[in-house]
């Protein structure tokens, strides 16, 4: 049994959101990569792309910057010049550009660095289970797999509690700002053209510049210069410190990804649990599976559909040809389910291993400063939860994003019984 059941005609539409409502389409995924592994569409929605799709192809382009470059935005949608030096974060940017930025901030999210947070991570996971396993039936995406990264999020930026639930939900509008249950702004059903230079097009980036800006002041009025805000406003050795168009856009980017990928991760690692009875059990009998099992749900789970590239020159593959300024999209959910990488890639395996995923941008310069936090959010708060139930299943229908860029289940009823 397959844990989700793909049911497009493997024809789907990857330009349309709609098309992800129930998750991605993985029969049109499965033939891609089989028929038509570097496959053109027109898109309604603005210029056409191309779809890369096999594991090896990706894996192999994600590291030739010169070739497929970020520096023309990351997403399905067209940007100008203008829009794009306006709303760029360092995942946008290629080369000494993206390395000066990484640099400053890499030291904050090293794997030393982020093991100290570890216990923190421990009595976030105890509170969270405290307050909804008793409840025994709840959606899990809501009272669990959003509340620990909102939480460690106010961690990482030494924000006010008070204000976490405000952050996560301008983060949602920004990174799902193409689904109704998030924002009244929804991109591709209304003209944006008034929030055109702000983080994802949307109005929630202008609260966001201001929140950021604020914050900054009051921290720079207290002298708190602890968290890795500090840190990447600091003069490089050059002297020359961070723009402030720059580290608002750093900001819209730390809210909105260093939350919703792990909270989709760890909601999709619940629903295995639901759907593959055994994890539970090796889980709770079988300690070695922790070596391996985080990375193996952040594979199944791939948060993260695709990444987009701009070509930098032509270039052919697959018998075609790719111009220069074509738009060509990592597919990398369908990269994380090709059978010729992974066996059995429909089902989460937990002592896979080696596990050469995709979803931390494996491969290439743009590999995600967040994974070594993710990790072991995810190893942590499976721990707890597997240590306190003696089963788990679903309560209910399960709801997707309506996103082609995020994979994420929004909605997950499920009910636990407790040891």
């Amino acid at each position: 049994m397959t844990i989700w059941e793909s049911a497009d005609d493997g024809f789907a539409d990857l330009g349309s959101h709609d098309a992800f409502l129930t998750g991605p389409p993985l029969n049109t995924f499965a033939r891609m990569r089989a028929q038509d592994p570097l496959a053109w569409s027109d898109w309604n929605g603005g210029e056409g792309y191309w779809s890369i799709t096999r594991h090896s192809d990706i894996f192999k382009l994600n590291s030739q910057t010169d070739l497929l470059s970020s520096a023309r935005g990351i997403r399905m949608e067209d940007q100008s010049y203008e829009e794009y030096v306006a709303r760029r974060t360092f995942q946008e940017t290629d080369g000494h550009d993206h390395r000066q930025v990484r640099m400053k901030v890499a030291k904050a999210f090293s794997a030393p660095v982020i093991a100290n947070f570890e216990n923190q991570i421990k009595q976030l996971c105890s509170d969270i289970l405290d307050q909804a396993l008793p409840l025994q039936t709840f959606d899990a995406t809501k009272l669990i797999a959003r509340e620990l990264p909102m939480r460690m999020l106010g961690q990482i930026l030494g924000a006010p509690e008070k204000d976490l639930p405000w952050l996560v939900e301008k983060g949602d509008a920004l990174i799902a700002n193409t689904d109704p249950d998030f924002t009244d702004h929804v991109l591709d059903k209304m003209k944006t053209d008034e929030y055109r230079m702000m983080p994802f097009n949307s109005p929630a980036g202008a609260e966001l510049y201001d929140y950021a800006r604020e914050l900054m002041h009051e921290k720079a009025k207290a002298g708190d210069t602890d968290g890795v805000l500090h840190l990447i406003l600091q003069p490089d050795e050059n002297g020359e410190s961070m723009p402030e168009q720059e580290f608002r856009n750093f900001f819209c980017l730390l809210v909105a990804a260093g939350n919703d990928t792990t909270r989709y991760s760890i909601a999709a690692g619940i629903m295995a649990m639901c759907r593959q009875s055994q994890l539970l059990q090796q889980m709770q009998q079988d300690a070695n599976v922790w070596n391996t099992a985080p990375d193996e749900i952040i594979r199944w789970a791939c948060p993260t559909n695709y990444f987009r590239r701009t070509a930098m020159k032509d270039f052919e593959m697959h018998g075609k040809k790719v111009r220069e300024g074509d738009k060509v999209l990592y597919w990398f959910f369908s990269g994380n389910r090709d059978e010729n990488a992974f066996e059995n890639p429909a089902q989460l395996n937990l002592h896979r291993k080696p596990n050469r995923h995709l979803s931390f941008g494996q491969g290439g310069p743009h590999l995600c400063l967040g994974m070594h936090l993710a990790r072991l959010e995810v190893r942590v708060l499976f721990q707890e939860l597997s240590a306190r139930i003696n089963s788990i299943e679903l309560a209910g229908e399960h709801r997707f994003l309506r996103s082609n860029f995020i994979s994420g289940i929004k909605q997950l009823p499920v009910s636990v019984t407790l040891k």
